[in-house]
């Protein structure tokens, strides 16, 4: 008897780990175990991990290898970007510029800069979720350190126009610091951080088929950051703590892999998506939030069901097998009303309303039709219990 095979569509939330990354890890656990920073053979051998990892991460950016940090997330990474961004520029300003829709690892970290006396431009956005450079440009004063945008949207998917922002950022002031948080773009799209004036670049391991606890922070030359980690000064002192040598290792691999067929790999989540973009664009009351063609990420789907909580949408598909996110997983323990969808102008009575649909390259398109069929079979079914 065939066992059933589930169908995970939450990947912007974490990704199944690649086995090719399960076996390096586990290679590295039981052998190349040693501390990187012990002068021993073992040491000499894990460092040895370390460079290569560094290597193959820096030839992806294109950026110097020296330029690159590993952290314990992605939420580190924008912490550290952000944070310790401001802090060691607070002579120059106290100025920050960030977006109504990022990440609460951004979202918080400028919180808390504002608690410590930082004022923050929070820029709003259109309907499709984007910010225009010449918004961005307008915001940027003689005092503005830092300005953080995202790449691409963890909830409905919107690709900022990222090169051009960069650019708008440095033509009103050549000092102001450029945060980019690409921990749902990186091996998605094509990342290139000099070329995009990018100054700071935050990514993670486990959203793209690597392991959880594991970041990576680009830096470039010349940027100054004050450290939020104290203790033996590996990395140059900007992350003190032992490396964690098999997550790094792990998400170079993973990295490697997606990176080393972008383009094919890319296809195959566009032409999903859209698969089920045609199947539930039949449906009635169904809508998308934000963007359903190319210039949208391949692999997040917003979808807003009239009549129908995401929770109990969510927990009668699980029923059957199929994983989706009501939104962030980042704050799915704590519900509250979402900022991205109230930024993109979702009307009060259906901020409850939406579904997170994210794919990998390790689903199929005969999982789109199952999915699809699903939530076209639950709809009545559950608007049967909605009080009207």
């Amino acid at each position: 008897m065939n066992e059933k095979r589930d169908i995970y569509l939450d990947n912007s939330a974490t990704t199944r780990v690649f086995p090719e990354v399960a076996a390096l890890m586990n290679e590295i656990f039981l052998e190349d175990y040693g501390n990187p920073s012990s002068m021993h053979h073992r040491g000499v051998t894990a460092e040895r991990r370390l460079v290569q990892a560094r290597k193959t991460l820096a030839g992806i950016l294109k950026v110097k290898e020296k330029n690159l940090y590993f952290t314990s997330c992605g939420t580190e990474s924008d912490n550290l970007a952000i944070i310790g961004g401001a802090l060691a520029a607070q002579r120059r300003g106290r100025h920050l510029i960030t977006t109504r829709i990022e990440h609460p690892a951004v979202l918080e970290s400028m919180k808390y800069l504002e608690a410590q006396g930082f004022e923050v431009t929070r820029l709003g956005v259109d309907r499709d979720g984007l910010v225009s450079p010449e918004a961005v440009a307008a915001a940027v004063r003689p005092d503005t350190v830092l300005v953080s945008v995202m790449h691409t949207n963890n909830e409905i998917g919107s690709v900022q126009p990222v090169e051009e922002i960069g650019q708008a950022v440095k033509r009103a002031n050549p000092q102001t610091l450029f945060h980019v948080d690409a921990v749902q773009g990186f091996c998605k799209d094509l990342i290139l951080p000099k070329k995009m004036h990018i100054d700071l670049l935050a990514a993670s391991g486990h959203k793209i088929h690597g392991p959880k606890g594991i970041g990576l922070l680009y830096v470039a030359d010349g940027v100054r950051l004050e450290p939020l980690m104290h203790g033996g000064g590996q990395q140059g002192g900007m992350r003190s703590g032992t490396e964690n040598v098999p997550g790094i290792a792990g998400m170079a691999l993973a990295a490697q892999m997606l990176c080393g067929n972008l383009e094919a790999d890319r296809e195959k989540l566009s032409a999903m998506k859209q698969r089920l973009i045609a199947l539930l664009a039949q449906i009635p009351d169904v809508e998308f939030n934000g963007r359903t063609d190319e210039t949208a990420a391949p692999h997040i789907l917003s979808v807003r069901i009239r009549g129908v909580r995401a929770e109990v949408m969510l927990h009668a598909l699980e029923d059957k097998g199929i994983y989706v996110s009501s939104g962030s997983a980042c704050s799915s323990n704590h519900p509250r009303p979402s900022e991205t969808l109230a930024a993109i102008g979702t009307p009060s009575a259906e901020m409850d309303n939406s579904i997170r649909l994210s794919l990998s390259v390790m689903n199929t398109m005969e999982e789109m039709d199952v999915t699809a069929q699903a939530i076209a079979e639950l709809i009545p079914f559950l608007r049967k219990f909605v009080r009207r």
